[in-house]
């Protein structure tokens, strides 16, 4: 609604957010319904800069724009997610393309419906979760990976320790088919997966993170987990610039993305002979 206000005045959202004294940055959150304007005098400052003042069709507009924050496909789930992972789910939704490090488990959009079930399972009972619960998570991590496998996928990178391959999720049966499924979508061209040895010497990040390219004004986003188990968001470039270069060394230390089916294999074969 907004940004078609803006646009139908054929004015750039740059030149807007700084004559209303937001970020271009915020004004495109605002935009998409990633946030809102908290204080309605901005929302009245915002929407009388593009000629409405019609007391009347402000208070409706005031009305639909944070009606708006709550929509979204992921809206049916947002009971089981925890504010972050809301934030998190519509960013990931707007990006251009996905780069990730995930040193110890299979990244989210390459699990199987079995693996995420078995993993979200094994911590129900530490986390006091719901079987409600881990249903939900489930089918929101399966509806997710739509977005590497519609007509219109993003871009996807994934670098993958070697435990995220050798420790067992619910069973040698689910595992068998998770090293498929990465295997499957590792050869689509728009998705790179690259394993981690544990035997290599060269860069290893402890905590996972992922980067998320969503254009322009915003660019680059990071959301990373902390020691305390909660995940960060930023846009802020230094913290970005970091992670990016986490990112390029990890990539360089890992396997080449076409050593990936033939070390899966190996670690399946291994772990086979182990019985």
């Amino acid at each position: 609604m907004l940004a078609k206000m803006r646009e139908d005045l054929k004015l750039r959202r740059e030149d807007v957010a700084t004559e209303l004294g937001f970020s271009p940055e915020k004004l495109w959150r605002v935009e998409r319904g990633r946030t809102g304007l908290t204080n309605p005098k901005d929302l009245r400052a915002l929407l009388a800069h593009y000629g409405v003042e019609d007391p009347e069709v402000v208070d409706n507009l005031l009305l639909i724009h944070r009606e708006s924050l709550t929509e979204g496909w992921w809206t049916p789930y947002t009971p089981h997610l925890t504010k972050g992972m809301r934030e998190y789910v519509g960013m990931e939704s707007d990006a251009l393309s996905i780069a990730a490090w995930q040193p110890t488990l299979v990244f989210g959009l390459l699990q199987t419906k079995e693996y995420a079930r078995a993993l979200l399972m094994s911590a129900k009972a530490v986390d006091e979760t719901t079987t409600e619960f881990v249903d939900a998570n489930v089918e929101l991590r399966m509806d997710r990976k739509t977005l590497i496998t519609s007509s219109e996928p993003r871009g996807l990178w994934i670098i993958m320790g070697e435990d995220t391959l050798r420790s067992t999720i619910g069973s040698r049966e689910v595992m068998a088919g998770q090293y498929e499924e990465i295997k499957r979508l590792a050869a689509l061209d728009h998705i790179t997966v690259q394993i981690l040895p544990g035997k290599s010497t060269g860069y290893r990040a402890s905590q996972n993170f992922i980067l998320l390219d969503m254009d322009e004004p915003l660019g680059k986003i990071v959301q990373a987990d902390q020691p305390s188990g909660h995940a960060s968001i930023t846009d802020k470039k230094p913290e970005v610039g970091r992670y990016s270069r986490r990112f390029e060394a990890l990539r360089a230390a890992a396997l080449d993305p076409n050593e990936t089916p033939t070390f899966i294999d190996e670690v399946q074969q291994d772990l086979e002979r182990k019985k």
